[in-house]
């Protein structure tokens, strides 16, 4: 008892201190010295120390036995039958994914609150930013919107300087940087991750809708609160882009109640907040989901290299059954009564992208936004059926996270798409047919389904995805075709397995 005691005031204080924030703040709105009778104020001591024993006790209890999120999805690799529980690359793999990135749980766990106090500022500059990030009605003055994005910029710059101590920031980066997570808890790390990006979002386009004059941009000059920690959590998670990633921006994007947290539309109209909040909610639905089907694709290799047939089959056949579950989230909610094509991509696709760079060794860099080819799961379903990345090597290392790239080499290594051609294998082979023809059928309609969308007239902007940046072409139409031959090609990889 006493050594758990101990460690609610050393490693879980900075959580209880919250707590008592929070308390105390209650207390001081009701308590006023001069106007409250000593009874009362009496009461609301004795109030304090009840308050007080209930929080420790919920502390000492979540001190042994975990959060409540950890008992969801372990980081060990005992969803695997009992005779499977050896050493092999992809439980190793997906291990690290769920106890490092996911903080014990996947999709990632991430803590928005109660961070230790050189970081809390950052949530409240964001919150207060946001307000007046979006307009109701974009100008098409270059004039005007230059001295919009640049008042937006000059006051994020003052809140955060007036806030922050970065020398307080830059020592807690280090702290976590040499392995400190007493100090910082993976999930802090997440949260934290998730502002910072964020917020380097906001700060880079200043407007939402995204305009021409913030497009036109090569080098945006960052503030040192949000360009320090940077490089720091970069490293932590194995990418090195200025800009996001679906992991930062997206996954992680959610406290405990599952609601979104740092929006980027406050004060618009219903179609707009509820068409940004479902959209970003299909990416966290489709890991929620994915996660079983990871489980079933490593048992699936691993029986399969234990020449077990009938237990690969049984996990094939779940991957089937699963996976067309998981792509209605996109067949159901990539539509026009759930994500409105007249908003989507003035409103919400333009906060995700990038468009600048920096001066590195002489040569300028420029990096993109967050990509729906980020999105972990059909990475790794790719991989699983043997299909060569989507991105080029530079591009998986600056937008996605080291331990997700390891999972799909691993996966992609271990394929066994192309051993299954004996007539043996027939049964194994005919249902990992099913599931090409699930993804077939799938990049079919998803190319339909998202030109319409890119299509929509936004004369504020120039055209542009958030993941390719600008698009240059004569007319929007010729500039999405490069985009569109794209989405061909991977479609055609993906057909082009069925007759090897």
């Amino acid at each position: 008892m006493a050594h758990q005691f101990s460690s609610v005031l050393s490693g879980n204080f900075t959580q209880f201190e919250c707590w008592m924030d929070n308390y105390w703040l209650g207390v001081l709105r009701l308590t006023d010295i001069h106007f409250m009778p000593m009874a009362l104020n009496g009461f609301l001591f004795l109030y304090f120390l009840v308050a007080l024993t209930l929080l420790l006790k919920k502390q000492l209890k979540a001190t042994k036995h975990g959060p409540k999120w950890a008992s969801s999805v372990s980081a060990t690799p005992n969803f695997l039958p009992a005779r499977y529980q050896k050493s092999h690359e992809l439980v190793s793999a997906f291990s690290s994914l769920v106890a490092e990135d996911g903080a014990g749980a996947w999709p990632p766990v991430a803590t928005h609150s109660c961070w230790p106090m050189a970081l809390r500022p950052y949530k409240q500059v964001y919150l207060e930013m946001i307000q007046h990030l979006s307009v109701e009605t974009p100008s098409l003055d270059d004039g005007v919107n230059r001295e919009r994005c640049d008042n937006f910029r000059s006051l994020m710059r003052k809140l955060l300087a007036e806030r922050i101590t970065i020398v307080n920031v830059t020592k807690l980066m280090q702290q976590m940087e040499n392995g400190n997570l007493e100090i910082l808890p993976r999930d802090q790390i997440n949260g934290f991750y998730c502002v910072i990006a964020n917020c380097r979002h906001a700060y880079r386009w200043a407007t939402i809708p995204v305009v021409k004059v913030a497009q036109n941009e090569k080098i945006v000059d960052f503030p040192p609160e949000l360009e320090i920690p940077w490089p720091f959590l970069q490293r932590h998670f194995g990418v090195n882009a200025d800009s996001g990633n679906n992991t930062a921006n997206v996954l992680l994007n959610f406290d405990d109640a599952g609601e979104r947290v740092y929006k980027i539309n406050i004060g618009r109209s219903d179609v707009i907040r509820n068409s940004e909040d479902t959209f970003f909610r299909m990416f966290r639905d489709v890991e929620i989901m994915g996660y079983p089907i990871y489980k079933e694709m490593i048992g699936a290799v691993v029986s399969f290299e234990e020449d077990d047939q009938d237990s690969c089959l049984e996990h094939l056949k779940n991957i089937t059954s699963l996976l067309r579950n998981l792509l209605k989230i996109f067949y159901e909610r990539l539509s026009e009564s759930h994500v409105s094509r007249s908003v989507w991509l003035s409103y919400i696709q333009g906060f995700q992208g990038w468009g600048v760079g920096r001066i590195t060794n002489g040569n300028f860099v420029k990096y993109e936004g967050v990509s729906g080819n980020h999105v972990l799961f059909f990475q790794a379903l790719d991989a699983f059926l043997g299909l060569p990345p989507y991105l080029k090597e530079d591009a998986l290392v600056c937008y996605i996270p080291l331990r997700q790239r390891e999972l799909c080499i691993a996966f992609r290594d271990h394929s066994f798409w192309p051993k299954v051609n004996d007539e043996d294998c027939r049964p194994i082979r005919d249902q990992l047919v099913k599931i090409i023809k699930h993804m077939k059928r799938f990049r079919t309609a998803h190319r339909s389904r998202v030109m319409p969308y890119l299509k929509e007239p936004a004369p504020e902007r120039l055209t542009m995805t958030a993941g390719k940046g600008v698009l240059q072409g004569p007319s929007p139409d010729e500039s999405l075709r490069q985009l569109d031959v794209m989405m061909v090609e991977r479609l055609q990889q993906t057909s082009d397995l069925l007759t090897c």
